[in-house]
């Protein structure tokens, strides 16, 4: 069986590693968290990486730049939580840098993605 389209693009890649490092930290959140910061930053971080694949997966561009919207509101989103778990002291000024630098890529490619689909 042949690996799924939305796999060949950048900016899944970059989404996954987002999703995938922001799910790690978590890990060391708080128990008290486990319904609140701890779950909206994990539902955040896989949000852009969904709604990427469920907007390749659909038949039309405009549909498709619809779910890259979404995309780039739940990234604005991870930025603030990523902030906010710093302020907390559930993260390390490093692990926000690295969490950070990922995020900038993934916007970037995700608006370079949906100019593209003008």
């Amino acid at each position: 069986m042949s690996e799924p389209g939305y796999k060949k693009l950048l900016v899944w890649k970059v989404a996954d590693e987002l999703a995938r490092k922001i799910y790690f930290l978590a890990k060391s959140f708080p128990p008290h968290e486990q319904y609140g910061l701890t779950s909206q930053l994990r539902r955040a971080g896989l949000s852009v990486v969904l709604n990427i694949i469920e907007g390749y997966s659909r038949n039309g561009k405009n549909e498709f730049r619809q779910f890259l919207r979404i995309a780039l509101g739940s990234l604005a989103e991870v930025e603030y939580l990523i902030d906010f778990a710093l302020d907390q002291g559930y993260i390390k000024q490093e692990d926000k840098s690295e969490l950070i630098a990922l995020r900038v890529r993934c916007g970037q490619l995700l608006w370079k993605l949906f100019r593209s689909l003008d």
